[in-house]
């Protein structure tokens, strides 16, 4: 009972999404249908930070194979080593509402050794040099790696859209402890369950991989479903974001060492200075969406949204910069090799 409410709670925090109207289980189609059904069987329940993306269903799928390939599909590593990785990775996002829900996935699961070690790790890959490979078996490489990326992109796209607490607003701050171990234990029973790797990849398009993708080469099914999540947020890219913002962030990108810019915003208003006035408002949202992704705020998103109105519009931009931003960060993981466990 107790369970069944948390999870309609959990269910009823998709009203809090911010800047976007998700759209509902009842009235979804085609590709967001399908994907729908893919999340609610692996989790569940309809988890926001996935459903945030509806307005855009090749990026939801997208978002959804690189998530369930690598955190959620059986694979070499345990649920709790992912479980760690997705954790560590949060907080080192300042993603407070995925450091909680995967803080109690991790908590209510059982853990055969020390993760610590993992979460370490997965704090160190925010800044670069990064810490090498994950201290663990050699086999789990790609699949810990994948979740770090995987998260890197969540992160930011949790923090713009998405409330500081999985749980909505109306629940007290009293009654989240008991909420958080009722949750943990829903999501340690979905963990239980074995998911069959490669079922989220014919979402998407086949397409060849991309040269940063060397990391998942001991995981076809891993370097399958990134590659073609990365093809599906370049096209959103493109359709979306003006050339001049996509070379601005990737012009910064391509020498950011995932230090924080700092706690002003005066960096971004110079940086966009040179971009044609029209393109301005979108260039400080993808430049802070991808390096500073919690300085986001309502003004920000309203600025954009003066030119730029639709929900797809404003998910595809932000999943690009994300994504490029994760990428980026996957660069010093790139030439990890396999620590001894």
């Amino acid at each position: 009972m107790v369970a069944r409410l948390v999870r309609m709670a959990v269910r009823r925090s998709l009203r809090d999404t911010r800047h976007v109207r998700v759209v509902p289980r009842r009235r979804a189609e085609g590709l967001v249908a399908d994907v729908y059904r893919q999340v609610e069987r692996e989790f569940g329940m309809l988890a926001p930070p996935v459903a945030l993306h509806s307005a855009a269903p090749d990026v939801l799928a997208a978002s959804w194979a690189i998530l369930r390939e690598t955190l959620i599909a059986d694979g070499a590593a345990d649920r709790a080593a992912k479980e760690a990785v997705a954790t560590g990775v949060s907080e080192a996002n300042s993603c407070p509402y995925c450091a909680d829900v995967h803080g109690m996935t991790l908590a209510a699961l059982p853990v055969e050794g020390d993760r610590s070690a993992l979460t370490e790790w997965a704090r160190a890959t925010a800044t670069a040099p990064g810490a090498g490979a994950p201290p663990s078996d050699p086999a789990w490489l790609p699949e810990l790696i994948g979740v770090a990326v995987a998260f890197h992109y969540y992160n930011r796209m949790v923090n713009v859209f998405l409330r500081d607490s999985p749980f909505p607003a109306h629940v007290p701050e009293s009654a989240k402890p008991r909420a958080r171990q009722v949750l943990g234990g829903v999501l340690r029973a979905s963990a239980a369950d074995v998911a069959r790797p490669g079922d989220s990849v014919e979402l998407l398009p086949s397409t060849p991989l991309p040269d940063d993708l060397g990391w998942a080469g001991g995981n076809p099914v891993v370097a399958d479903a990134f590659a073609r999540a990365y093809a599906a947020v370049e096209a959103a890219g493109v359709r979306s974001v003006a050339p001049e913002v996509r070379a601005l962030v990737l012009g910064r990108l391509s020498s950011w060492d995932g230090q924080a810019p700092g706690l002003s915003r005066a960096w971004v208003n110079s940086a966009v200075a040179s971009l044609r006035p029209e393109n301005q408002a979108a260039g400080k949202l993808a430049l802070l969406t991808a390096m500073a992704s919690y300085q986001v705020d309502e003004e920000l998103v309203e600025a954009y949204r003066a030119s730029q109105p639709g929900d797809g519009a404003l998910i595809e931009l932000t999943a690009w910069a994300s994504m490029a931003a994760a990428r980026r960060i996957s660069s010093w993981m790139s030439d990890a090799r396999p620590a001894a466990a």
